[in-house]
């Protein structure tokens, strides 16, 4: 299983947390990790769902910066992606997080199945939706500040 998350920020807003899981195939050659296509169905949920345009700030991950995603913010002006300078995490919100979450509903215990860890993965994502306060700190733990537009 894999997860991408989005921290959602906007001035005078609720902070939001919008994410994906991709459950994986076991077959053998089958993709382990998300493609730029599930990226871009990512962005296209989150449009969806702010109804405004988005300014992404990624991470070097190689599938970030493909040049199908390239190529897709291209063609989209509701899409505005800006990458991190490279061995960052300090400066992305969504690490923080992963350290929630690694912190909390997944410090030490031992998975019984696969969906022992879906159920808690989920129920651990669901708590930090329903709480902006932690997706607010998130962003505060890197030091960077939202600017309205003027």
């Amino acid at each position: 299983m894999s997860i991408a998350a989005l921290c959602c920020y906007r001035p005078g807003e609720r902070s939001r947390m919008i994410y994906r899981p991709r459950f994986h195939s076991l077959l053998k050659g089958a993709r382990k990790s998300f493609s730029w296509q599930d990226y871009r169905d990512l962005l296209v949920r989150a449009h969806l769902q702010l109804g405004a345009p988005i300014i992404v700030v990624w991470d070097n991950l190689n599938t970030h910066r493909t040049a199908g995603l390239r190529d897709y913010a291209t063609g989209h002006d509701w899409l505005t992606i800006i990458q991190l300078p490279s061995y960052s995490p300090d400066l992305n919100p969504v690490e923080g997080v992963w350290s929630l979450l690694r912190r909390g509903p997944m410090a030490n215990t031992a998975f019984t199945d696969p969906d022992h860890l879906t159920r808690t993965l989920r129920r651990g994502l669901a708590h930090v939706q329903r709480h902006p306060e932690l997706i607010d700190g998130c962003l505060t733990e890197t030091g960077l500040t939202l600017r309205p537009r003027s």
